[in-house]
């Protein structure tokens, strides 16, 4: 391996590691957000059961993201992977209108957990490419993620399947991420 080859691969070895924590109701596209974020095909996506792990590079850092199934039955375990994680994404399926209270619920709990206390969170307003999906204003009025005072957050629109949006989230992860 010559000098140049050495030094390309320095260069892309990234500076720093985080663990993102990827949550959110079942349905709402994390595994195929995931997915998208690993450039993996997304046509085969089941219910998760347990958790998926995927390590994506992002702007310097290495991204360690744990998606954890959503069904109301795992919810309680979640606090299992709290420990230690850098980023906190919440994933919400904008069409799915009937359940804006339940994730509501959920997201408030989880931004009460002690061990999660001023972890970042990006709010992924997914399944924005369908006709009925609420826009990520409206989400964050009915959430009221303006009263959120204690961490810096983020709503970001984006489409798992299309990928629209996802980068810009990941940007914004991580440009928060640097001021730390």
């Amino acid at each position: 391996m010559g000098l140049l080859s050495l030094l390309r691969k320095l260069k892309q070895t990234p500076d720093r590691e985080l663990r993102l924590l990827l949550l959110g109701l079942d349905n709402s596209g994390k595994t195929t957000l995931l997915k998208t974020l690993a450039s993996e095909d997304i046509t085969h996506t089941t219910p998760t059961q347990g958790f998926n792990i995927k390590s994506v590079s992002c702007d310097g850092f290495k991204l360690h993201v744990w998606d954890i199934g959503g069904q109301r039955k795992i919810r309680p375990y979640w606090r299992n992977y709290f420990d230690n994680t850098d980023v906190l994404l919440y994933v919400i399926d904008s069409a799915d209108r009937k359940r804006m209270e339940e994730t509501g619920l959920e997201l408030a709990e989880i931004l009460g957990e002690e061990k999660l206390a001023g972890v970042p969170v990006l709010i992924l307003a997914n399944k924005q490419d369908l006709f009925n999906a609420a826009p990520a204003s409206e989400l964050a009025e009915g959430l009221q993620l303006h009263t959120i005072r204690n961490r810096c957050w983020q709503i970001q629109p984006c489409s798992a399947t299309t990928g629209e949006g996802v980068q810009d989230g990941l940007d914004w992860v991580c440009k928060n991420i640097k001021k730390t």
